[in-house]
């Protein structure tokens, strides 16, 4: 059975986790419609990427009265 042979001290420990703190990220704001975004990600409010949209949104999509 793993049993520590000598008691880690809160200071080693604290140290140990020191990088274990979560970062804020940095959003960047969308080219196309101002909307902060994050890095390298599909925009949710337009649904652009790189200056194109990759996604349509759903006020875009027209569905038929029949099909829905």
């Amino acid at each position: 059975m793993a049993v520590p042979q000598n008691r880690v001290t809160r200071s080693r420990r604290n140290m140990r986790r020191s990088h274990d703190a979560l970062v804020a990220s940095n959003p960047a704001e969308c080219p196309n419609c101002g909307e902060l975004k994050r890095p390298h990600h599909v925009c949710g409010a337009c649904g652009h990427y790189d200056s194109r949209e990759v996604v349509a949104t759903a006020k875009e999509v027209d569905l038929d009265e029949d099909a829905a």
